[in-house]
Formats: structure tokens, C-alpha cells, sequence
């Protein structure tokens, strides 16, 4: 994907020198001069940002302006290119004149690659640490350790922080021009807004023996009932809602197969043409189904970035 657009969660200017994690010398005197994201597990994981102006600016401060007691060890995150080491903690947000509290699924699109790095990765590793209090081999209580890259228990067992893989396709008709269609689907469990209707790509997650591969397969087969070929991969991003590793997959099919959904997984699916899917994204209302508009992923989702791709003529 050199010199291509990457998905937008998918971009970072930081070297996480992660043989610093085990130097506690170091990590104490880094400390002292670093920069500190603050971000709010009680508040869904927002952070300060500045703005309107745009794009939006990530707020970091100095140890010494925490506003309150953090509920996490500090978590060291890499280094800067001009060598200031960068740190995240969870903790209330403190109140600074111009800025407002933002979630990364707001306006992780927006920020610059250094921003979006910071924020994608402390919170992918605040949301591990949230649901990690215990060990799950032994079920002991946990402490984060490793500057905030480990837990470990009172007998010394330790676990490492990890994602769930998941894969997410555009299912396309391979066909050039405006009226090409691309699959999308209506997930069962999404909220209903009046009036609206939010489709998007098929996905699901990977499961242990499979390859992301044939979970494309398998997944596109369970939600609405037909095949695909001519996969290709287009990149991947952390999506941590709270903690997957999103695979991203172009794959045509028949759009003469019937689709058959399951409506345990899909309330909903329908092939769209790239007018209008375009005529979407310009603002313009698109009917989707019953008299409902159609709504789009959201633009930090990978799902977009897929669309953006089909609809270019990236398939």
C-alpha cells in the first residue's frame, strides 16, 4: 500500500521503543520531561482536543498538570521524532480553556497521523487494561506492569495485551462505472434511528484454526447466503471498541445470487450502485430500504475507507 491512502486508524509518527518498557530507570526520568494524553474510561474513552479549527489538535500535558489522581500506572507509548517521550493515563479529564472532549470514533479521521497514532493506541491499551483485572489463567487479581505493556499477578503470571482479529469485505459486482454495486449490509443489533437505516460492509471476527482469508468466506456465506472470489486484501486498522485488529478485504460476487440473510446477524441487505453511493457521501438523500435514507459508516471505520476504495475503482 505504499504511497496509497491508509485507513484512517492506520497511520503513526511514533517509534514505540518498546525495549524502554523493562528500563525503570529510564522510564522514571522520561517521565519527568514527557508528554501525557489523559483519557476518561468513564467518559467512553474521550480526550481533549482543540478545535474548531481543523484539523482538530490532540491535547497533551505535562506530569505535573494531571488534574486528579490517575486511575491507571502511567503508559508509556514511544517516542516523538524530536525525542519527547509520549505517555497516556487514565484519569478525569482536566477542564482547559478551548478545548472540548472527543471520542476517536468522532474525529479520529480528522487528526493528523501523529494525533491519530497517540490516541488509537492509548486507548487500545486502557481498554485491555479495563477488562484485564484479573488473570485468566489463574484468576487472580492483576496489576499493570511493564509500563503498562503487562499484567501480572501475585505468582508472577503474567499476560500481554492483545487484539481480536476481525475481518470486514466490501463485497463488489466487478463491474466499472456508476452502475457497479457494491453489498451492504444492515446489522441486526444496530440501533434504529426514525427515518434512517445505517448500512455497511460485511465482517466478523476470525476464529481460532481460520484464516482471515476464509473467515471471508465463511462470513459472507453465514450473513447473506453466497459466495465470493477474487478476493483481495486492502489494509488494516486497530478498531478499539474495545480491542479488534480489523482486516480489510475487496470481493466480488454474483449480484444475480439471492441473498439470503441471517437475521440473527443482518436485518437487511441490498446491492447499491456507485451513483449512489456517491449521491450518499455528497449529503444528498439515497432510499435504502422501506422508505428509510441510507446512512454510511462512520468516517474513522474501515468500512468507509473500503468503500472509498470500490468506489474509485480500487477492486
Amino acid at each position: 500500500m505504499s504511497g496509497e491512502p491508509a485507513p484512517p486508524l492506520a497511520r503513526s509518527t511514533l517509534d514505540r521503543a518498546a525495549h524502554r518498557r523493562t528500563d525503570p530507570d529510564w522510564l522514571a526520568e522520561a517521565w519527568e520531561r514527557a508528554r501525557v494524553l489523559v483519557l476518561d474510561s468513564a467518559d467512553d474513552g474521550r480526550a481533549l482536543v482543540r478545535g474548531p479549527a481543523a484539523p482538530p489538535e490532540l491535547v497533551l500535558v505535562g506530569p505535573g498538570e494531571l488534574p486528579a489522581v490517575p486511575r491507571s500506572v502511567p503508559m508509556f507509548l514511544g517516542v516523538e521524532p524530536d525525542g519527547v517521550p509520549v505517555f497516556a493515563v487514565d484519569a478525569p479529564l482536566p477542564e482547559l480553556p478551548g478545548t472540548r472532549r472527543a471520542n476517536l470514533r468522532e474525529v479520529g479521521h480528522l487528526l493528523v497521523d501523529r494525533d491519530a497514532g497517540i490516541f488509537t493506541t492509548a486507548l487500545a491499551l486502557m481498554n485491555w487494561h479495563v477488562r484485564h483485572g484479573y488473570s485468566s489463567v489463574t484468576g487472580h487479581p492483576t496489576r499493570a506492569d511493564e509500563a503498562g505493556w503487562s499484567r501480572v499477578d501475585p505468582a508472577g503470571t503474567r499476560v500481554w495485551p492483545h487484539t481480536d482479529p476481525a475481518m470486514i469485505v466490501l463485497v463488489h459486482d466487478g463491474v466499472a462505472g456508476p452502475e457497479g454495486r457494491c453489498l451492504l449490509g444492515n446489522n441486526a443489533t444496530w440501533p434504529r434511528s426514525p427515518g434512517k437505516r445505517r448500512y455497511s460492509c460485511l465482517a466478523g471476527y476470525i476464529e481460532p484454526g481460520e484464516s482471515a482469508e476464509a473467515a471471508v468466506l465463511r462470513e459472507v456465506r453465514e450473513e447473506v447466503g453466497i459466495g465470493v472470489e477474487g478476493m483481495a486484501y486492502a489494509g488494516s486498522q486497530s478498531w478499539p471498541f474495545p480491542g479488534s485488529l480489523m482486516l480489510g478485504f475487496l470481493a466480488r460476487a454474483d449480484a444475480d445470487e439471492p441473498i439470503r440473510v441471517d437475521p440473527a446477524e443482518i436485518a437487511h441487505a441490498r446491492w447499491f450502485t456507485r451513483r449512489e453511493i456517491g449521491t450518499a457521501l455528497a449529503g444528498e438523500s439515497v432510499e435504502a430500504d422501506g422508505g428509510d435514507l441510507l446512512v454510511l459508516p462512520p468516517p474513522s471505520s474501515i468500512a468507509l475507507f473500503l468503500i472509498h476504495r470500490w468506489l474509485d475503482g480500487h477492486c
